[in-house]
């Protein structure tokens, strides 16, 4: 039997189409991630300043909080998913329902830095009737 052999050797080809959908498939991902924890934040809170704040961990089921105050009134609310709670007893029984399907749930608070600490204490307070005893505070660490 005769084999016949090529005098050059065949180019292979890269082929892109497949490397596409790849990295568009991670780009929408991406976006989703990012998108889905910026619109947890309130950016019309003022953060304290914590020269060694660090970042947690973003492994774990987590409520972020917003505190807003008013002054004038001096009356606060607390903003969870877009939703206003001016009485912490139906934001207790929000965060006892995400606490009892969720394993190890967190509570992050972002409270403006000219908030009473009595009104944190009385949003930890009830965190606490709701069965959360993990909560971390958000801080930036510049100015």
């Amino acid at each position: 039997m005769r084999c016949r052999h090529q005098s050059g050797a065949e180019e292979l080809e890269f082929q892109i189409a497949p490397m596409i959908d790849v990295l568009l498939t991670v780009l929408v991902f991406f976006i989703m991630i990012t998108s889905a924890s910026v619109l947890q934040g309130d950016p019309n809170i003022k953060l304290p300043v914590a020269a060694n704040a660090s970042k947690p961990e973003k492994s774990r089921a987590e409520a972020v909080l917003n505190l807003h105050w008013n002054p004038a009134a001096k009356t606060g609310w607390v903003v969870v998913d877009s939703i206003r709670y001016e009485k912490l007893d139906a934001l207790t029984a929000k965060l006892k329902i995400a606490a009892t399907n969720q394993k190890n749930f967190r509570v992050l608070i972002r409270a403006d830095k000219s908030l009473p600490a009595l009104y944190v204490q009385r949003v930890l307070e009830a965190c606490a009737e709701a069965g959360i005893s993990d909560t971390v505070f958000t801080a930036v660490n510049h100015d």
